[in-house]
């Protein structure tokens, strides 16, 4: 399973790494970051020209489904789930929603469900300590209460958009400070860095299959991630591992600083977050002091989004930041006022004390909450289409929900 080759699971070679003295080292280690952000802008130029290749029948298609939000929602958990890493999901919906193969509205329950999906790390890693009794039990609370508070967010902002349009308007607001409104959205989906390398050029008109276009760059997108992240995570926190729960869980808004500040730097709430689970599960640190850091991690991982989209495309940033309005409007739902904080706490211990009674509950739960729910969910609601766009409109543009779309 995933959590064995976690960087936090026993005998993974992060976990073990000696501390290097070569003066090549961490120039060799910078120079492998700069080609894997290199790597990730290229697999997501690629991504956005297999989209653009998808053809008009195809995208509509795709319309048909993510029409229903629902479908939507539980997509992106889903796709999150599978893959394990929000980053990766979230750029390749950043790549769709600039090419236009899908609607910004349509989007944006993608994005809440990525949020909840890429939970699943801290809960697998969680498992591990299931021979342990007690240790189990404040583990599975650990590993859950990041689930909890995506969960209540989605609950609480998916209706507001679903009725007022709330994330998607206010992200076209803000988009509209940053690039000015004048360029076709479904403009051609390219960043500036590559606009004079034939590279993606030559790769498109060599394959000419979109299927296998968007699958290699999906490989490569997948795999910078991946290299990122492993690399930051050498640098930065297997350097720091002996301090870390000294240095970041001090105070309430330095715990949610450097949850930030991690996650940006690693790209990957799959990595930072599951650093509480053993601390909590060996009573190291409390749940009430690993939260604040949960939610700035959640404030992080938004930085990979930002940085798919450089384009100049203003469905490219308003996805973008509709990944950051979600996961900061839920700081500012759960993190100021004591009674809020207490709700996911509270529900991940609960079902931390569930498990103690019987430990298939912790099972049960990830496999109906992260595959079973959503595949069934999918598959009842498959037949449901959107309406057919006008004729004259082959893909619908990123815009924001109209007065008369508005349900009620």
């Amino acid at each position: 399973m995933f959590f064995r080759d976690h960087p936090l699971a026993p005998g993974s070679d992060l976990e073990t790494l000696p501390q290097r003295n070569s003066r090549l080292y961490i120039p060799s280690r910078i120079f492998l970051i700069v080609a894997s952000v290199f790597l990730f802008l290229f697999a997501l130029n690629l991504m956005g020209q297999a989209f653009i290749m998808l053809g008009d029948a195809t995208a509509r298609s795709i319309l048909s489904i993510t029409y229903n939000p629902f479908i939507s929602l539980f997509i992106g958990l889903l796709i999150t789930a599978i893959i394990q890493s929000s980053s990766t999901s979230t750029s390749m919906i950043v790549a769709a929603v600039a090419a236009g193969s899908i609607d910004l509205s349509n989007a944006v329950p993608m994005i809440m469900g990525a949020n909840i999906g890429t939970t699943l790390t801290s809960t697998l890693v969680s498992l591990s300590y299931i021979t342990k009794r007690k240790e189990f039990r404040k583990a599975i609370a650990a590993g859950t209460m990041h689930d909890f508070f995506n969960v209540l967010t989605t609950l609480i902002l998916l209706p507001l958009e679903l009725y007022y349009g709330l994330l998607s308007r206010l992200a076209l607001w803000i988009t509209s400070f940053i690039i000015p409104f004048n360029a076709q959205p479904q403009s051609d989906f390219r960043y500036g860095l590559w606009n004079d390398i034939a590279l993606t050029r030559w790769i498109v008109s060599t394959v000419d299959n979109y299927f296998i276009i968007l699958l290699l760059s999906f490989l490569l997108l997948f795999l910078s991630i991946k290299m990122l992240s492993g690399l930051f995570y050498q640098l930065l926190i297997g350097n720091m591992r002996d301090n870390f729960q000294r240095v970041v869980f001090s105070t309430p808004l330095k715990s949610f600083a450097w949850g930030t500040g991690l996650t940006a730097l690693v790209q990957s709430s799959s990595v930072t977050t599951p650093l509480v689970v053993p601390l909590v599960a060996t009573g190291k640190l409390s749940l009430k002091k690993s939260f604040p850091y949960i939610l700035g991690a959640n404030i992080g991982t938004t930085f990979t989004a930002l940085l798919a989209a450089l384009s100049h495309s203003n469905a490219a940033v308003s996805i973008a930041v509709v990944h950051i309005l979600f996961n900061l409007l839920g700081v500012l739902l759960f993190f100021p006022t004591r009674f809020m904080r207490r709700i996911p706490i509270r529900l991940a211990k609960k079902l931390g004390k569930f498990t103690t009674k019987n430990r298939l509950i912790g099972f049960l739960y990830i496999l109906i909450t992260f595959f079973l729910l959503p595949f069934t969910l999918i598959y009842l609601n498959r037949e449901r289409e959107a309406p057919a766009p006008p004729e004259e409109a082959t893909i619908p543009a990123p815009s924001a929900v109209s007065e008369d779309s508005t349900p009620g």
